[in-house]
């Protein structure tokens, strides 16, 4: 009787990007496509980092609706974020094209059907007041704070 191979005697190199496709990754040049707005709630907060992991109720361009690492700029107060409360979120999405080679690569090797790279930046938050469905607050990276009295 002949030995089997286990799942786990594959080699490391049968799971990994070779270099040469690693480095395509990375270099992917990324243009701004839009900016757009989409509800949900915070999963994470990474204060040193300037990230959040967020998770929206509509989905994004290329059929996400969970976002990980999205960057915060550091003109927003990360610090007054709440996981878990529902917020209006303006991303910027930015865009690269992989070339033919990695696309392909990545659908033999690894079955993944990808074509481009997406980064995801936070442009604005608004905290939504679910119970009245009004607006609470409001943070952005270009706007100045107002102070309203009632």
């Amino acid at each position: 009787m002949g030995k089997t191979r286990s799942p786990s005697s594959k080699s490391s190199s049968d799971e990994t990007l070779p270099a040469w496709a690693e480095e395509e990754v990375r270099s992917v040049p990324l243009q701004e496509q839009e900016v757009i707005t989409r509800t949900g709630y915070i999963l994470d907060i990474y204060v040193k980092d300037f990230k959040i992991d967020i998770q929206l109720y509509e989905s994004l361009p290329d059929g996400r609706t969970i976002i990980e690492n999205l960057d915060v700029p550091r003109s927003i107060d990360i610090s007054s974020f709440m996981k878990g409360f529902v917020y209006e979120f303006k991303i910027k999405v930015y865009t690269g094209q992989l070339s033919a080679k990695v696309v392909e690569l990545l659908k033999t090797k690894f079955g993944l059907e990808m074509d481009r790279i997406y980064k995801f930046e936070l442009q604005h938050l608004q905290l939504m007041d679910v119970e009245s469905d009004q607006p609470s607050s409001s943070l952005s990276s270009s706007s100045s704070e107002e102070d309203e009295e009632d």
